[in-house]
């Protein structure tokens, strides 16, 4: 029962130390200047070029 405490105890204290680094790197990242964001593309949107009767027919 030690044992199985004692390794529950090891990952749970790796998983803790992994997710303050990760949070620290998220915070660095979200601190960009907003000049370095690329503009958003605009993006077209066609209309479904679908007819009724096709439909139907298929059935």
């Amino acid at each position: 029962m030690t044992t199985f405490f004692g390794i529950l105890f090891i990952l749970l204290s790796i998983n803790a130390i992994l997710l303050v680094f990760s949070v620290n790197r998220a915070s660095n990242k979200s601190k960009k200047p907003a000049s370095s964001i690329p503009t958003p593309m605009i993006t077209k949107i066609y209309p479904l070029d679908l007819s009724v009767s096709k439909y139907k027919k298929a059935i």
